[in-house]
């Protein structure tokens, strides 16, 4: 399972970034132009597959080159 908080998630929380969920690519143009349109900023980081746990971490290997991971936070 991909933990529910990775350091990558700690230090983008210091810039005030939430992260939000991981979902493939090719969708998440769409839920960016949601967040944006609800008054958010939105930042698309690549999936880490080193941070799941053994079980995950194989299937994430070979499909994290088509999922992003979503954060948002308010915009200033």
């Amino acid at each position: 399972m991909y933990p529910m908080e990775t350091e990558r998630d700690l230090l983008l929380a210091r810039e005030g970034w939430v992260r939000k969920f991981a979902t493939e690519a090719a969708k998440a143009g769409e839920y960016a132009r949601l967040y944006e349109e609800l008054g958010f900023e939105v930042r698309l980081e690549p999936l880490d597959p080193e941070v799941a746990d053994n079980q995950c971490r194989a299937c994430l290997v070979e499909n994290c080159q088509r999922h992003v991971v979503i954060y948002t936070r308010p915009r200033s």
